[in-house]
Formats: C-alpha cells, sequence, structure tokens
C-alpha cells in the first residue's frame, strides 16, 4: 500500500530486536569486513557471459575516483538504522574512494522533502522512494529518477530478484502503466499480509493452525462458540479492513485479475461474481460475529497491541508487526500465508516491498549510486538484515533464523515470493483508490450498503482512472 500510515508502521514497528540478535549481526558485519578488506577483493559481481554489461556501465567502484555520494533513506529506527549505519560503514570501508553522507529522515518528513529536492539542481544521488503513483510515478513522470535496467543485467539483479518483487519498482517511461516497464529502484526488505494466530488458544480450542480456507472458518466458529474474540481488526482508520478485504477476495478471485485491478489496469472488474462473492463472506464475518464489537470504531494500534496481550484468536496483518508480536506474544505467536481451498493450493497473499533505493537522474554519479544500491542489497547484507530483526526481500529461503515466529513469516514470504504468489496492495489501484476503499469498507462492514453497492464504488473510480490513463 502506498499510504503513509502503512508505510509510517512498517517501519515503525521493526525496532526491536531479537534476542541473540547482536551476536548475528556482529558475525554479518565481520563477514562484510572480511570481504572489504580479503585482498584482491573486487568491486561487485561482474556480469555473467549471457549478461554482458553495458559499455556505459561501469561497475568498478574503485576506479571511479574519489567520490561523495548523497543518500537520502528513512531507516530511523532501531533494526532498520541499525542495518543501514553497519551497510553503509562496510560499504566506505570496501571503498574507500566514496563517502556516504547520508540524511536519514523520518517517512513523512521524508515524503514531504523529497519531491522539492528531486526539483531542485542538486538532488540526492540515492533516495528511498515510495512506489505508488502519487511519488515514484510522478517522480517518473518528471524524468526525475533514472532507469536502471542497464545497471540490472551487469550487476544480475533480474536473477537476485524475482519479477514478482521487481514489478513493484516498473513503471513505463512515461510513468503511467505502474508494475510493467523500466526498472526504477531495489528494495531491501519484503512484507506480506497474512494470518497471525496465538498458538496457546488454538490449543486450548483443540485446533491445529489451519490448513485450508474451511479450516479457518471453522476455526473462526470454534472460537466465537467458545467465547474468544476470532478475529482482532481496528478499523477506525479504515485503511485496515483493506487488508482482511484483500485476504478474502484472494481466495475467490483469480491472482491475475486482483493484479490488473490493484496495478490500476485496463482489463479486469470490480463487479464480478468473485468479488461479489469475497464481498459477501467478509460481510457474513461481521454477521457471525467475528470480529469484536465496534471494531469499526477501535483503532489498528489498540488491535494489534489486544492481540498481543492474548485477546483474539487470529489477526489477519503484515509481517511488520512481527517484532512487537514476538516481543508480547513470544513462542505462542504463529503466522502463516492465508491458506487456499486446498493444503497444497498457490499461495495468494497481498504484499510487496518496502521502499525501494533509486537514483536520481541528475545525480553525477551513478555509476557509484549503482555500486551503493548492489552492495546495500547484495546477499551478505540480506545475512545483516536478518540478523538486525529486519525481512530480507532476497535470499529469504537461505537466512538462519531461530525456529518460531521469525522463521514462520520468512518461510512464508520466501514461499510466496518463490512462487510468485504475491498480489499488489489494492490501494495502489489509482492516486484516490486509498481513500476510496477504505470509506467504502468502513461502510460494507457497518452494513450501511450492499455488497453490490460496496463494489460499484470502486468499479467507478477504477474506470474512471484506467480508462483515462490510456
Amino acid at each position: 500500500m502506498i499510504t503513509p500510515t502503512r508505510e509510517g508502521r512498517t517501519r515503525g514497528h521493526r525496532a526491536p530486536r531479537r534476542r541473540g540478535a547482536l551476536a548475528a549481526l556482529a558475525a554479518g558485519v565481520l563477514a562484510l569486513a572480511a570481504t572489504a578488506c580479503a585482498p584482491g577483493s573486487s568491486a561487485p559481481p561482474a556480469p555473467t557471459p549471457d549478461q554482458p554489461a553495458p559499455s556505459a556501465v561501469r561497475t568498478d567502484a574503485g576506479s571511479l575516483g574519489d567520490v561523495t555520494l548523497t543518500v537520502w533513506d528513512q531507516e530511523v529506527r532501531g533494526g532498520q538504522a541499525a542495518q543501514m549505519k553497519q551497510l553503509n560503514a562496510a560499504f566506505e570501508a570496501k571503498y574507500p574512494n566514496i563517502k556516504l553522507k547520508r540524511v536519514s529522515r523520518s517517512f513523512d518528513d521524508l515524503n514531504t522533502t523529497l519531491r522539492l529536492a528531486l526539483s531542485g539542481n542538486e538532488p540526492p544521488d540515492v533516495v528511498e522512494a515510495n512506489n505508488g503513483r502519487s511519488s515514484m510515478g510522478q517522480f517518473v513522470k518528471a524524468d526525475q529518477l533514472l532507469p536502471l535496467d542497464s545497471y540490472a543485467d551487469a550487476y544480475g539483479w533480474k536473477s537476485r530478484y524475482p519479477e514478482s518483487v521487481l514489478r513493484y519498482s516498473r513503471y513505463s517511461a512515461d510513468g503511467k502503466v505502474f508494475g510493467e516497464g523500466n526498472l526504477y529502484g531495489l528494495p531491501q526488505v519484503g512484507e506480506v499480509v497474512g494470518v497471525f494466530y496465538n498458538r496457546a488458544k488454538l490449543t486450548k480450542l483443540g485446533l491445529e493452525p489451519p490448513k485450508t480456507w474451511a479450516d479457518l472458518q471453522t476455526a473462526l466458529a470454534k472460537a466465537k462458540a467458545a467465547g474468544e474474540v476470532p478475529m482482532q481488526l481496528g478499523n477506525l482508520d479504515k485503511w485496515p479492513a483493506i487488508h482482511v478485504f484483500g485476504t478474502v477476495q484472494g481466495r475467490h478471485v483469480p491472482a491475475d485479475q486482483i493484479a490488473t485491478l490493484a496495478f490500476g489496469r485496463k482489463g479486469a472488474s470490480w463487479t464480478t461474481p468473485e468479488n461479489v462473492k469475497a464481498a459477501e463472506e467478509l460481510v457474513g464475518w461481521v454477521d457471525q460475529g467475528y470480529f469484536e464489537k465496534g471494531f469499526n470504531g477501535q483503532g489498528y494500534d489498540p488491535a494489534w497491541q489486544a492481540f498481543g496481550k492474548g485477546q483474539g484468536v487470529f489477526l489477519v496483518a503484515g509481517t511488520w508487526l512481527l517484532a512487537d508480536l514476538d516481543k508480547a506474544l513470544g513462542k505462542d505467536l504463529g503466522f502463516m500465508l492465508p491458506p487456499g481451498a486446498t493444503p497444497d493450493a498457490p499461495p495468494v497473499a497481498t504484499g510487496g516491498t518496502g521502499l525501494p533505493f533509486a537514483i536520481t537522474a541528475k545525480s553525477p554519479h551513478p555509476d557509484a549510486a549503482a555500486a551503493y544500491v548492489d552492495f546495500i542489497t547484495s546477499a551478505d547484507a540480506m545475512k545483516v538484515l536478518t540478523s538486525t530483526g529486519n525481512l530480507p526481500v532476497a535470499d529469504t529461503g537461505q537466512q538462519t533464523v531461530e525456529a518460531g515466529p521469525q522463521q514462520d513469516v520468512f518461510t512464508a514470504f520466501g514461499t510466496a515470493t518463490k512462487e510468485n504468489g504475491l498480489v499488489p496492495y489494492l490501494d495502489y489501484a489509482t492516486p484516490t483508490f486509498a481513500d476510496t476503499l477504505g470509506a467504502a469498507l468502513q461502510d460494507l462492514l457497518a452494513k450501511k450498503v450492499t455488497p453490490k453497492e460496496f463494489l460499484d464504488t470502486l468499479e467507478k473510480d477504477y474506470k474512471t482512472f484506467a480508462e483515462s490513463n490510456g
């Protein structure tokens, strides 16, 4: 999703570092330092024979002369700040000719100032740019970001990252088409919306973690009958229900249709029978009392905090809550991808990436900037991200983490990306869709509109934009 609320909390709730992370972090940093200081150590990996580097691209960062790179990021809290500090130090150790001038801002501050900075004569070299239409799409349209495809070929990024991840940083050159076209950024972290559950409560109910969608429905009903809160939801902020609806939608609507809708392209419709069935099922959860009373008036933070205190069996939310919920529930916490019709059904889950690192079009040092982006997204960097409590977007399945909630999250995200099971956040659809969908869901869940009226509202916003966007 592209709303400041979600991005802000994604980065605000990964601050606590997991137990034992300091030792792992030290090991990761030592490994990077060894690479940096090893005799004959080279620049980032050379292109493979079948991926020759374009002649205009220089990947030997050590031969670029003295360079100062200005980097703007929003990795300001906890493990996010720790990983940037360590990776930046390791980069400067490996390339002493390149100095980093880091400017770290909160998500909201970065969003506010970046547009003005990119329009100036001396913008930063590397920036974290929100990949939504209102930010990255507009920057691309204004020719303020550098297409990175030549660097992707030279460094092998297209092999390192599955296309299901890269598409979140792709735009057509005019900024109109999201999810296709040129590559304009590379993310460090991943995120996926799934189902958190309380293991102890499931055991008390005589249940195993659901393996199918029918199992989940059965568990919700049994939890309600036992006097438990089946599923925590706080929808005062309007966007939390988007995640719940997206999860239900993924059980009924083909993934390719969800992607077409969420990327705001022509060729799909919100008013299909499958979407109607998803909306009806969500309303059915309200009718059956699966959410706590007053959920539309409860805030997002109080809802997940209540789940962390043992109030509720399930919580549909993103992996950015892992650190806080793990701290609250420990080994009683579980996480899984939304189950399908059968245990072996292909995964379909809302998800994507953290903010991608992009190179500005006016940067005088694009080769050095690309070397930096490559370094902080390398295999060694993914290990440092893991050790600092973050979810690495690449090589997720290769990371070593202790059994428990973090392993659940890593396994889920690794499976979703490997099997191309991520579908975009629904509010990507149009520049106004976050507000449209959030308000419409509040009305639907309050029974103020019917499922058909709800979907008609979404269809109007989607069609108006898709038809006018060429």
